[in-house]
């Protein structure tokens, strides 16, 4: 082994061999990849495909705007409003919805179909009697690996001061409009495309009362087995204006959890024994968005929040952080509060209510960008590597990594072995596996965090698997 400057690669990550990650992630292969901390260098991000970046110029803030205002206009969409009212109430407003998918779903040739996907919820929390809630949800099957899914959302029901007020004027603009204008124009710009994988478009209700919209859906792919790879939802997207006037127009926030939700005790007695609170499937997938969104074709800056959602309160995402898959939350830079959550008045000359108004639409149609970069990478990547372990039957200064073909869809190209110090948040190091099972590094699993990950043949690659210990 050689040594520089009385140090070794197992003990000071900055002197190993090798260019930096940013090559590997770009697509160069080789081997020992190394970079500066995250901290020192900045991060590495994949440069968007040609096909990518003609996808997201397609992204318009101006049909954004229109969608926005548009569901603004049936005054209120809460989910015990008028379900047979054409013009006012949440019923009026999923017949748009569906209608609206339904168009954008003749460009897929039958690729994307669009179902209104319904149940009775009984009286329970802020619903006194039973009540129809329907989500309205189109599915872009995938051509290679139609198993394996990505769902995106946004909640179309509204509510005013009091959120057991139905009759009232709740336009809902920002929360969340802007949420479901973001996944109405992926699903438009994406249903022409073909993807390796499923993604859903979902418009879901009944997240006011108690994300019941969302908790179906996640139960529905819970039940049927389904491959749950990601799901984002969008809630509160729509402006970048913070309460005290300042704007932050380029950025845009992921809350994901660290210690998974659906945790079992032996999984949290390993993470106890190995670490890994900050690398959850949640935690990863909000790495993989910063590396594949973040760039100048998106114009905006992912900043992820190691938290499960804002202090105390909670989103559509949670209800698939309980079953086990791996969930995020896109939320605007700073919240009004002015501006959701209020009864459409004028006190003391300040304009209250969630209009349309005070929407930033160019800033949507970024963080739909946003949104779109990262599940057309998550759709044309191979699944992540299965059952990722580092081996511990032995003592060594030396790390082994071991795992399996994923499941489903095409055959990795190849793999790749990654790490970072353990106070970095983001993995800065990268050795490539070529198509083997089993990798060794010169870098001790006592030191650092490890992972692993798959590379297909059009260079895409998966989020990173975490391994756990296999002794």
């Amino acid at each position: 082994m050689s040594e520089r400057g009385g140090t070794t690669r197992r003990t000071v990550l900055a002197t190993a061999a090798g260019g930096g990650i940013g090559a590997a992630i770009g697509g160069q292969s080789g081997t020992a990849h190394a970079a500066e901390p995250e901290e020192e260098r900045g991060r590495p991000v994949r440069p968007p495909s040609r096909e990518l970046r003609a996808l997201l110029a397609e992204i318009d803030h101006e049909r954004i705007e229109a969608t926005v205002r548009k569901l603004a206009s049936f005054g209120t969409r809460h989910t015990l409003s008028s379900q047979t009212d054409a013009k006012r109430g949440i019923g009026a407003a999923r017949d748009w919805i569906h209608a609206t998918l339904t168009e954008y779903a003749e460009a897929s040739g039958g690729r994307m179909t669009v179902e209104l996907q319904s149940y009775v919820q009984e009286p329970a929390e802020r619903i006194p009697e039973p009540t129809r809630i329907t989500n309205v949800v189109a599915t872009l099957r995938g051509s290679e690996d139609p198993d394996r899914v990505h769902v995106v959302s946004g909640h179309y029901d509204s509510r005013c001061s009091d959120p057991m007020d139905a009759e009232g004027d709740a336009p809902g603009a920002d929360d969340d409009a802007s949420g479901v204008a973001v996944i109405m124009e992926l699903a438009r710009v994406m249903a022409r495309r073909k993807t390796a994988a499923t993604l859903v478009f979902a418009a879901v209700a009944g997240e006011e009362q108690g994300l019941y919209g969302a908790a179906h859906m996640a139960e529905q792919f819970k039940k049927s087995g389904a491959r749950v790879a990601a799901m984002f939802t969008n809630d509160i997207v729509g402006s970048s204006t913070a309460d005290d006037g300042t704007r932050d127009p380029r950025t845009i926030r992921l809350f994901a959890e660290g210690v998974p939700t659906a945790e079992t005790e032996e999984e949290a007695e390993i993470r106890r024994s190995v670490g890994g609170e900050n690398d959850s499937p949640s935690r990863q997938l909000a790495r993989f968005v910063r590396d594949v969104a973040e760039n100048d074709a998106t114009g905006m800056r992912v900043r992820v929040i190691y938290r499960r959602d804002r202090y105390l309160r909670g989103g559509d995402h949670i209800p698939f952080l309980e079953r086990g898959f791996p969930a995020a939350r896109f939320t605007e830079p700073a919240e009004d509060y002015a501006h959701q959550h209020q009864d459409v008045r004028v006190e003391d000359g300040k304009q209250y209510g969630d209009l349309p108004e005070f929407c930033d639409f160019p800033f949507v149609a970024r963080v739909a960008r946003v949104n779109a970069a990262t599940l057309w990478s998550l759709a044309q990547a191979p699944t992540v590597p299965a059952e990722a372990r580092i081996v511990t039957s032995a003592l060594t200064n030396e790390t082994e990594l071991v795992w399996k073909r994923p499941p489903g869809g095409p055959r990795p190209a190849r793999y790749e072995v990654v790490w970072r110090e353990t106070t970095s948040s983001g993995w800065t190091h990268a050795e490539d596996a070529g198509a083997a099972l089993r990798c060794v590094v010169d870098l001790s699993k006592d030191n650092v965090f490890f992972g692993v990950r798959s590379i297909a043949a059009n260079g895409y690659r998966s989020p990173v698997a975490f391994p756990s210990p296999q002794r």
